[in-house]
């Protein structure tokens, strides 16, 4: 799932306080508005109604630097205007990535006479609410001007520990860990996240589905490229038959190993030769199983029934 999507999503569920964190006190009630903003195909990342006739707030995640982001504030702004004209309009975009670009330091836009300006958030240079007052913002607390982001991971996960509603504590800890791995390594999330259950929740399904779709898309071209590989070598008609079949079973076993990767860390060259030389109703079989597997030995001992 991409980060200024699980970001989206964030804004969508908790809109109080995003915008509490951005513009302080607002009438309530907070409501979404729609993000299609035209009849053309532009949608904003989230737009955000504060409080009756009070305004708009506009957010634009951004995870790295974009050279388009003030025209594109431009043009929201203008759209906003054109479905909205009585509101006004408070437009924030948030730079999650650190980075030493000086785009990121952008706040307005210039055409001639036409000029626009907007503010501009660096995560990395935010102190953010440490209280559990403000769960939404939990997520982004690794990526915020902290000392140590690991030891602010095992934080985060002790504040996402001790929330009672177990449907948000799903979701906030499957942002956390989607949003951390722009600071720390995969494996080391995983390690630290644990103790918690996500499988269910909405931003963990879609970041499993967007991991298979990859996966797959990335074995049948890497399939269909040694299936030609071996056409060409071996005769056209039985080499390409054969080529296919072998990559098949190599794209289909280069999926299985990068979910396990992601899942269980690095795994041992051992481990993975095993895996390589599973035929491919096996190593669908494992594609399965693999979704219930919490450490290294639950894979060891499903080899070992095989």
């Amino acid at each position: 799932m991409a980060y200024d999507n699980v970001c989206k999503y964030l804004a969508e569920r908790f809109p109080e306080q995003f915008a509490r964190w951005l513009v302080g006190e607002v009438a309530e009630p907070v409501q979404m508005l729609p993000t299609e903003l035209s009849e053309e195909p532009v949608r904003a990342d989230s737009v955000i109604l504060l409080g009756l006739q009070q305004g708009i707030l506009h957010l634009e995640f951004q995870t790295d630097p974009d050279p388009e982001i003030p025209f594109r504030m431009a043009d929201y702004r203008l759209r906003l205007y054109r479905k909205y004209p009585q509101l006004p309009v408070h437009q924030v975009v948030i730079y999650l990535r650190k980075t030493t670009s000086e785009r990121v330091f952008q706040t307005s836009f210039r055409l001639e006479r036409l000029s626009h300006e907007f503010e501009v958030i660096r995560l990395w240079e935010c102190n953010l609410p440490t209280n559990v007052d403000w769960p939404a913002l939990l997520p982004f607390r690794v990526l915020s001007q902290v000392e140590d982001p690991v030891e602010t991971l095992r934080e985060v996960v002790a504040e996402l520990e001790r929330l009672p509603d177990s449907s948000k504590q799903r979701e906030l800890a499957a942002a956390t860990a989607v949003l951390a791995g722009l600071a720390l390594d995969r494996g080391l999330i995983r390690q630290i996240m644990r103790s918690l259950d996500m499988r269910e929740s909405v931003i963990y399904q879609e970041w499993r589905s967007e991991a298979l779709r990859e996966g797959l898309e990335a074995g049948r071209k890497e399939g269909l490229q040694l299936g030609l590989q071996q056409g060409l070598q071996q005769g056209l008609q039985q080499g390409l038959q054969q080529g296919l079949q072998q990559g098949l079973q190599h794209g289909e076993a280069t999926l299985v190993l990068r979910l396990l990767r992601r899942k269980l860390g690095s795994l041992d060259p051992a481990l993975e030769n095993r895996i390589w030389a599973l035929p491919p109703s096996q190593l669908e079989a494992l594609g399965e199983a693999l979704l219930d597997f919490n450490s290294v030995e639950d894979l060891t001992a499903w080899l070992a029934r095989r």
